[in-house]
This record gives C-alpha cells, sequence and structure tokens, in this order.
C-alpha cells in the first residue's frame, strides 16, 4: 500500500471516531464566518458592565439626540461630554473614572459658530473643578470643522486624525446630523444609510460611542426628522421636550437596557463680560430641575384641528377681555354664535344644510370641552392654556339666614336650545358693552322666542 493510500485509511478511520469539520478545510470569507458560529452551549451572558453614561448611553454605542429647534439640545450634549471627559458622575448617573476612566471626548461643532466657546467658558465659570479635570486629564477635544459623512471620505479622514490623539476617545459628538449630511438628502434611505455607515465606521476603527445631533420633523410625534432608517440603526434616541422654562429629556428608544430615564433641567445664565458697544454678553449651563408632569398629549381628529383654527381666526378677529370673574383675566374669549359662524366658514361640515352644520357644530364643541381643549361659560368661550386654572364657578343663588324672606337672586338664566345656559348676572349686564348685550339677545331672540324675556335686556 503506497503512503498515500496509508493516509487516506488513517484520515477514514478519523473521520469515523471523531465527526469531521468541513469549517476547517474553509478559506477566505466563507471560512472566517464558518469559524465564527457559535453554538448554544457556547453562548453565556455577558455581565461586565458597558456603560459610558449609566442608564443612558453604553460604550461604543450610537445615540441620536433630537428636538424642534432651540430646545436646548447643545448645552445638554455639552454638559455630558464634559463630565465624560472629566470621568465625573453626570448629574448622579456613573460615569467610568479614576482607572476606569474610558478617554477624552472628540465635540465635532459643525454649528455651534462663536457661541460654544461662550457655552464652554460659562461651563468653565459655574464648575470650575469640572473643568480643571477636564485640563489636566487632557480630555476634550473641540472640532469646529464641517464634515461630509455622507457624500465624502470625511469619516475615514476623521479616523485618520483622531488616530495621531496618545488615548483613543470614549465619546465624538457630531452636532448637528443636518451640518454633517453634506450634499446628501436626509430623508432618503439611501442617503441615510451611507450617513449611518459613516458613523458605525467612525465606532468600529475608534471605540468610541457617537452621539448625533438632530432635529425634530414637522410633527414632533414622529420622533427625529428625516429616513426612519436613522431611527432603526440607532442604539439610543433621547428627546428634549420644553415645558415653559423646564427641559424634559426622556429616552425613547433603549437597545440593551430599560426605556425609562427621564432628566429635567432648566438652563442657568452665566455672565462672561461686556462686549465692544458695553453690553453684557452671557451664556447659559444646564442646570438640574424638579420635573414636571405635563398633561398627556391629546388626539385631536381632523375636524377638531378644524374647529381649533377656525376658533383661533375668530379670536383673532373679535376676541374680547371680559371683565366677569368667571373668565380668566389672561384670555380673549368670543360667543359660541361668532365661532359657530367662523366654523361654516372654514367647512366644519360636509353637509350642506342647516341642520348639518348645527350638529357638526355642537358635535365638535362637546367633544373639544371634554377634551380640555376649550371652555364654555354663558355663551362665551376661551382657549384652554396649559397654565389654566381650575373651571372657575358658575355663580349660584344664595339665600338669607334663616330663610327669612326671600332668597337674593343673583343670576338669571336663560335657556339655550344647545344644550348651554347663558347665564348673565345683573354687575354683569352693566359690565358689558351694549354691542355685546344686543348680539346675545338677538341670537336668543331667534333661538327659542318663547322663553325669552326682552325685560332682563333693557
Amino acid at each position: 500500500m503506497g503512503a498515500f493510500e496509508v493516509m487516506g485509511a488513517f484520515d477514514k478511520r478519523h473521520r469515523e471516531e471523531y465527526g469531521s469539520n468541513p469549517a476547517s478545510l474553509m478559506t477566505g470569507r466563507a471560512g472566517d464566518l464558518a469559524t465564527s458560529l457559535i453554538p448554544l452551549s457556547r453562548v453565556k451572558p455577558i455581565l461586565k458592565c458597558r456603560y459610558l453614561v449609566k442608564g443612558w448611553l453604553d460604550q461604543g454605542a450610537f445615540s441620536v439626540v433630537y428636538s424642534e429647534s432651540n430646545v436646548g439640545k447643545t448645552f445638554l450634549a455639552m454638559d455630558l461630554a464634559l463630565h465624560v471627559a472629566a470621568g465625573m458622575d453626570w448629574h448622579e448617573h456613573r460615569v467610568p473614572t479614576g482607572e476606569k476612566w474610558l478617554g477624552p471626548v472628540v465635540y465635532v461643532a459643525s454649528e455651534g459658530g462663536t457661541g460654544i466657546h461662550n457655552r464652554i467658558e460659562a461651563m468653565r465659570r459655574d464648575n470650575p473643578a469640572l473643568m480643571s479635570r477636564v485640563d489636566d486629564l487632557g480630555g476634550f477635544l473641540l472640532l469646529k470643522t464641517g464634515l461630509d459623512l455622507c457624500t465624502s471620505d470625511d469619516s475615514q479622514y476623521l479616523v485618520e486624525a483622531i488616530g495621531t490623539m496618545p488615548r483613543a476617545p470614549s465619546l465624538i459628538v457630531v452636532d448637528t446630523l443636518a451640518r454633517a449630511m453634506g450634499n446628501g438628502d436626509e430623508n432618503t434611505a439611501k442617503d441615510m444609510g451611507q450617513f449611518v455607515r459613516s458613523i458605525d465606521h467612525l465606532r468600529e476603527a475608534t471605540g468610541a460611542h457617537v452621539m448625533v445631533i438632530h432635529h425634530s420633523g414637522k410633527d414632533a410625534t414622529k420622533g427625529a426628522r428625516g429616513s426612519g432608517s436613522l431611527r432603526a440603526a440607532a442604539d439610543t434616541e433621547i428627546e428634549l421636550t420644553r415645558n415653559d422654562s423646564i427641559i424634559i429629556a426622556e429616552t425613547r428608544k433603549q437597545r440593551d437596557m430599560p426605556c425609562d430615564n427621564v432628566f429635567a433641567y432648566s438652563l442657568k445664565s452665566v455672565f462672561l463680560g461686556f462686549d465692544d458697544d458695553g453690553d453684557k454678553v452671557s451664556s447659559a449651563v444646564v442646570q438640574q430641575a424638579e420635573i414636571v408632569k405635563s398633561k398627556a398629549k391629546v388626539k385631536l381628529t381632523g375636524t377638531d384641528k378644524i374647529a381649533l383654527q377656525a376658533l383661533d381666526d375668530c379670536i383673532r378677529d373679535h376676541g374680547e377681555k371680559l371683565t366677569s370673574d368667571n373668565y380668566p383675566r389672561n384670555r380673549r374669549c368670543v360667543s359660541l354664535e361668532r365661532w359657530r359662524e367662523y366654523c361654516d366658514r372654514h367647512s366644519l361640515s360636509s353637509g350642506e344644510s342647516d341642520s348639518a352644520k348645527r350638529k357638526a357644530f355642537f358635535t365638535v364643541k362637546n367633544r373639544l370641552q371634554e377634551k380640555e381643549m376649550v371652555r364654555v361659560i354663558d355663551g362665551w368661550l376661551w382657549r384652554i392654556a396649559p397654565d389654566d386654572e381650575a373651571l372657575p364657578p358658575l355663580p349660584t343663588v344664595t339665600s338669607n339666614a334663616g330663610n327669612a324672606g326671600h332668597a337674593a337672586v343673583t343670576t338669571v338664566t336663560a335657556p339655550y336650545k344647545g344644550g348651554n345656559a347663558v347665564t348673565l348676572t345683573q354687575p354683569e349686564n352693566r359690565s358689558l358693552s351694549q354691542e355685546k348685550k344686543e348680539r346675545t339677545a338677538e341670537s336668543l331672540r331667534e333661538r327659542d322666542p318663547d322663553a325669552f324675556d326682552p325685560e332682563m335686556w333693557r
């Protein structure tokens, strides 16, 4: 038996006893994939901490921070970035520090202009200990050059530039996505896909977490602006909303963490100096605030929106501030009749008959009252704002002590066919303009002549 025959017989017996591994015979990409296949028995949990900001950002991941314009995205991103650069906990959320410090931060301020310098100086004056620690570590580098991460090789050039740093970064902030798209279109999946590939290249080549600052779309409820492929690729999404002076940051997506974090903050003004004209120059820093619970968003139908637009136009043209305590002093009111006229002009009802228009109007009026979008008292209404207090009480009939004599009647009520009563106190009659009285009286006379009492309107 020849040598090759002996080796063949040996291989045959080996395969029969131990089985064969075809992957070991493969080369190239197929071989790499074959050897990367992991059997279930070797899949074990990973318990090692992988956070950059615990509960918010993971190491080497991809996050998107978005909101409408002028809400405070850059202030939040800068505050977070400087805490990471200093290796100091970010508002009670753990950041790797000491020997576990991950590395510096590269902040790409494509949209910052000179304002970014003032924001950093404001941080230096407000929190000198944090900024001194960043300086000692060499933990922060600012890049004010615009990048094109969609239609050029800037991601590779940035990787090469970062390679000259003594230590790899832990965080790269791209502020904003719109300024980093070059000639690309953020609304197309193809261009957004190329942008995401550039972000992945930065993450893989540097090991850094990449945070992208972005804007929300026209409909803020649908999240960040542009192609949905951005949201699909992101590991973390953080939405910012403003409630008066308080800004709320909420996690809207977390790939590998609970999605329940909320951080509230306000912007604290910091004086920096005087300009050439002698005017004060200031910037702002993030100051943690108490979380303000806002009302749940109200879902409006198409007819709701038409009616509210008609009401806004009506208030613009005919709104009046009423002196009665029943009406808010900081709102302008209009009569139900005026509002109905404007609803007809806005084609609230698809029907042409008076009955169809009347039914559509009272249906939407009642619905908007239930949704607490409008309030109606005595045939007059106004738009509700977030700071409105509880509905003011209607005047009541008071009685004398011990029921002696007649009760002192303070209101006179006339029925209103739409289910609302027009109630006017006699002091209120004197405070309303004569034109308003005549208009209201005429409306009541037309609606229910039998119930109309002309004496009360003289």
